[in-house]
């Protein structure tokens, strides 16, 4: 029984790691890219389709 609880110790252990691993290295950058360029975006101040 102690092994099957260190299994699931170490499977919810990895899969955190792997988690947070995405989200520093993938959802993080892309966030802060997205927010930036929509910062850096000109603005209209009006439309001329109307």
């Amino acid at each position: 029984m102690y092994a099957l609880g260190f299994a699931v110790f170490l499977l919810v252990g990895l899969m955190a790691f792997w988690l947070l691993a995405f989200v520093l290295g993938v959802a993080v950058p892309m966030w802060l890219t997205i927010g930036a360029v929509h910062m850096l975006r000109p603005k209209r101040l009006l439309d001329e389709d109307e």
